[in-house]
């Protein structure tokens, strides 16, 4: 009798243990590559997502081509953050991406920057058609899509063909900010999302280019064969639609892609 009369406040107390448990105790944890220009972005909203499902990310962060290479040679990535549209429509098609995962996640923005605060006073047309102007900077149009992006906009003004001898090539976006940040080139096309990002101390001038004048710099995310099955990858990717994320990613300067509904189950 002693004994059942000692073991009734023990149950009680670990009735109670498990009470206090969160209910995501059993959380799971997701190894997501992410494209390189999205790093910041991811950084805000991992900390968001911990705290409101108990998952961890782990992010590999790189160019979108380089992942999808490591994802060809076996690389355990639950998910993918892409910098574009084809290499998620690539993994689906080489059966290393589950088909009708991807979705758009963020939408790029295209920037005319310079690093003078007085060199762009919000009319990009005068700035690009300026006799004193040396050079403008584009990410490859071939490579980038922020490249394929300013060339678009430049025909679009109907300046492409005149501009010629004046453009200066970066192969990927950073680089050509980086050619507009040093002064190599006085005014160069780039992502919005570098301008606005506290790296870039909010210095210079721009001119942001109007959407209509070049087709949609899409980045989609699709889960992986390797995450078909893991928890906090689908979370993840669900997440990246909450109210929360679309508050983060539209604060560093991305678009949300309004034209599809899908998402992972």
């Amino acid at each position: 009798m002693t004994r059942c009369v000692r073991r009734r406040p023990l149950l009680a107390a670990v009735a109670l243990l498990f009470a206090a448990v969160p209910s995501w105790a059993s959380a799971d944890e997701a190894l997501v590559a992410v494209a390189a220009n999205f790093a910041e972005v991811a950084e805000g909203l991992f900390p968001i997502f911990k705290d409101k499902t108990g998952h961890d990310i782990i992010a590999t962060i790189g160019s979108t081509g380089k992942l999808y290479a490591q994802t060809l040679e076996g690389a355990p990535f639950d998910a993918m953050l892409s910098a574009d549209t084809a290499t998620p429509e690539r993994l689906v098609a080489d059966g290393k991406a589950v088909d009708g995962s991807s979705f758009t996640y963020a939408v790029g923005r295209l920037a005319l920057w310079s690093a003078n605060p007085a060199r762009i006073d919000g009319d990009g047309r005068a700035v690009l058609e300026d006799p004193e102007l040396r050079y403008v900077a584009i990410a490859n149009p071939s490579l980038a899509p922020y490249g394929a992006a300013a060339r678009e906009t430049l025909q679009a003004l109907g300046l492409w063909e005149t501009l010629q001898l004046k453009i200066a090539i970066g192969q990927n976006i950073g680089q050509t900010f980086s050619m507009v940040s040093t002064g190599a080139a006085e005014i160069g096309f780039v992502a919005l999302s570098s301008v606005l990002s506290p790296r870039a101390g909010g210095q210079g001038s721009r001119w942001d280019v109007p959407q209509e004048f070049h087709e949609p710099i899409r980045q989609d995310a699709v889960l992986l064969e390797h995450g078909a099955d893991n928890m906090a990858a689908k979370a993840f990717l669900n997440f990246l639609r909450s109210p929360e994320a679309v508050k983060v990613i539209e604060s560093h300067g991305y678009a949300i892609w309004q034209g599809d509904e899908g998402r992972p189950d």
